[in-house]
């Protein structure tokens, strides 16, 4: 990771890529047509579809790993920041303030409605904390080797798993929103999804530059934002079963995203020294967000 120069690979690997892009495409349209075959409520179609807008984000970003072998660290630490601003801006008005609207809307009080919220977002977060414990022994250093033990296959997993748990708050939000019926949800879903992009990026290029190969990288960055669409509709069909879950759900989601930002990935974003390009790239991601969210919401 010494030199910060893109390297381009190989024609065939660009060849990979395109041919991707191609899979993708193609996966999205038989999606599409296997969700009409479903014949889910609405909501639930509606949650499921977002999941696999995200999901899709994840896979686009990861597509670059077959053609890019290294990114400068000052891209990949804006990339970051700009991820955590979407996420702030998500878990804001897509979650905290619409969980306190359907709060009151259940007959609370201001107050009790607030307070509802708070103890969500603690517990999101606590459970988020717990299952982040286990794989906090995971790190992209830990996956890189010797020439003689260039990587240690039960890491990549845990690893692995560590970016899937991450995944999880992002499906919930979107499910949540979607089950409850919340206007704003498509704009949530759509603003994951573009944060999804550079995470699925960098998700790829550390795997690779751990010593694993490219086309595998990108498979791994693919499957890994899978979790989102299964959460989202776990999550939806939950909502839909008594509107009472959806405050609680918004704000245990917004908890659990909440952690994700502070916790991974701003001091992430800083741990390479480049503190101002990250809160460029965080604060253009909040206002971004915040866009998709009140005016096109």
């Amino acid at each position: 990771m010494g030199t910060e120069t893109l390297a381009v690979g190989s024609g065939r690997m660009f060849r990979y890529a395109v041919g991707s892009l191609l899979l993708l495409a193609g996966i999205t349209l038989l999606a599409a047509h296997g969700l009409e075959w479903l014949n889910l409520e609405p909501r639930l179609s509606r949650a499921l579809q977002g999941g696999a807008i995200c999901a899709l984000g994840t896979a686009l970003g990861a597509v670059p790993v077959l053609v890019i072998r290294r990114m400068p660290l000052a891209l990949s630490d804006t990339l970051l920041g700009f991820g955590a601003g979407v996420m702030l801006a998500a878990t804001a008005f897509s979650l905290i303030v619409p969980g306190i609207a359907a709060a009151e809307s259940l007959g609370l009080t201001p107050w009790a409605a607030s307070g509802l919220i708070c103890f969500g977002i603690m517990l999101g977060a606590f459970g988020l904390y717990l299952v982040d414990r286990k794989v906090s022994g995971a790190s992209p250093e830990m996956l890189v080797g010797s020439v003689e033990h260039p990587v240690i296959p039960p890491r990549i997993w845990l690893f692995v798993f560590a970016i899937i748990a991450h995944n999880i708050p992002e499906g919930m939000a979107v499910g949540v929103s979607a089950g409850g019926g919340m206007p704003d949800a498509d704009s949530l879903a759509m603003g994951i999804a573009l944060q999804d992009v550079p995470e699925g990026l960098v998700i790829a290029l550390v795997l690779a530059g751990a010593g694993m190969s490219r086309v595998k990288a990108f498979l791994i960055g693919a499957a890994s934002g899978l979790v989102e669409p299964v959460f989202a509709l776990l999550c939806a069909w939950l909502v839909s079963l008594a509107q009472v879950l959806l405050p609680l759900g918004l704000a245990l989601a917004a908890g659990a995203m909440l952690l994700v930002v502070t916790h991974e990935v701003i001091p992430e974003s800083r741990r390479n020294g480049h503190d101002k390009l990250a809160s460029l790239g965080l604060l253009i991601g909040f206002c971004l967000m915040m866009v998709m969210d009140t005016a096109l919401g």
